[in-house]
């Protein structure tokens, strides 16, 4: 909403595929031949006599660094799913609605009160372990919450005034962008990490729990593939609701919160649609602290031979306490704005982690899978085409080696400029 609309969602797209697919199957490359977190993984693969296993530790931090405002979020999901089931939001015009989140938000007690649950739940279902927790926990909601999006498209775009948020979001236009270019290049790169979880290692924890009979290229574009059209779902929900009813498009996290109880106020059962929405988005919420938190206990499990219960049980607590900037930064520390006024604590966090950790993790992928100094161009290619399915395309070798982290180093430092000196 920030950056244009549709011409944002191309920008995006171009990153996912540009960068996004290679670094997923990197990711996935050196968790699978070295069946171990980051951490573990670079000094598994790294050649006699050098150094990449002193950058594992980015995995932890990155992790660290993400949770520390995504259980926040995940929180008020949370909330939200108590309050529909409850009936706190029926009937609300969509001032009333905004009221309501604001109201969440600046309550201190009840922002932590749901954090604190999101923490607890999530590694105590990373202690059960992976197939008895977390598998088990997301298999059903992902698919229940993907048929309901699919329900939520159809209503969003039939409602009146909808049809303006439909342009606004894929008929791009140079003239809605705010300022120039820089800016949305940098956040479509960071979001496009952001979305795949690439950088910190999460994705690596999972790549070595992949067999050897499937290619790594053709599962990260699977991967890839349903994450964009979940998200461009999602957009056609959120975009033709904020014309519908008066919300402007760059509202940022407030957006979910306030648009979608109106669209549910707007439909008959609203209250039990809008219930079990928010219960399926709780749960894609959680499983994303789950998977991240499954990689922070690897970590301390391979690096530091912690047991799976020790390191979710010490993580869990350690979690909680990281957390409370953020939470508290939307009403007791409201007062320290890091970027001027109107931001938080979490701007400064997504900055520090987007615009900083994520593009480095990106780099140190790419020198670690690419050059003859780290794991190597050939290792990479022979363990990411085992199996059927797709082979990787050994022509993107200069591009990977030169190109692409010339990119990245440019669109770093532009992030810089963007923020702190124009």
């Amino acid at each position: 909403g920030a950056y244009g609309g549709a011409l944002f969602v191309f920008i995006y797209i171009a990153f996912l595929l540009a960068v996004g697919v290679p670094i997923l199957v990197m990711e996935f490359s050196v968790g699978r031949a070295s069946r171990r977190n980051l951490g573990a993984a670079l000094h598994t693969l790294e050649p006699k006599g050098t150094w990449w296993h002193r950058f594992g530790g980015i995995s932890l931090v990155g992790s660290y660094l993400l949770m520390m405002f995504y259980t926040t979020v995940a929180g008020w999901m949370l909330a939200y799913c108590w309050s529909m089931i409850r009936g706190n939001l029926s009937g609300l015009t969509p001032q009333e609605v905004g009221v309501f989140f604001q109201g969440l938000t600046s309550d201190a007690s009840a922002s932590v009160f749901w954090m604190a649950v999101t923490v607890a739940f999530c590694f105590t279902v990373c202690g059960m372990g992976l197939r008895r927790g977390v598998e088990r926990v997301v298999k059903f909601m992902m698919l229940g919450l993907f048929g309901l999006m699919i329900a939520l498209v159809v209503r969003a775009v039939t409602l009146p005034g909808g049809e303006a948020g439909i342009a606004f979001y894929l008929m791009p236009d140079p003239e809605k962008l705010k300022g120039d270019l820089w800016p949305a290049l940098t956040a479509a790169m960071g979001q496009a990490f952001f979305t795949l979880g690439l950088g910190v290692g999460s994705m690596t924890i999972f790549g070595s729990y992949i067999g050897k009979s499937r290619s790594l290229t053709g599962e990260a574009l699977y991967i890839v593939f349903l994450d964009t059209l979940v998200a461009l779902m999602a957009g056609l929900i959120i975009f033709p609701s904020c014309f519908a009813f008066g919300v402007n498009p760059d509202a940022g996290p407030g957006l979910v919160f306030v648009t979608l109880p109106n669209i549910f106020n707007s439909m008959p059962l609203g209250r039990f649609w809008g219930s079990l929405f928010f219960t399926f988005m709780a749960f894609a919420a959680l499983s994303t602290v789950i998977a991240v938190f499954e990689n922070i206990v690897s970590y301390c499990m391979d690096v530091w031979g912690w047991g799976r219960k020790q390191a979710s049980l010490l993580n869990g607590f350690t979690m909680f306490l990281f957390s409370l900037p953020c939470t508290l930064g939307f009403n007791l520390l409201s007062g320290f704005q890091p970027f001027g006024e109107g931001s938080s604590i979490l701007d400064l966090e997504d900055f520090l982690l987007s615009n900083n950790i994520l593009p480095f993790g990106a780099l140190l992928f790419l020198f670690f899978c690419c050059h003859r100094r780290g794991w190597g161009w050939d290792n990479f290619l022979h363990e990411t085409d085992q199996g059927q399915g797709l082979r990787f395309p050994h022509r993107l070798r200069p591009y990977l080696q030169y190109v692409l982290p010339g990119v990245l180093i440019l669109l770093f430092v532009q992030g810089y400029v963007d923020k702190f000196i124009k």
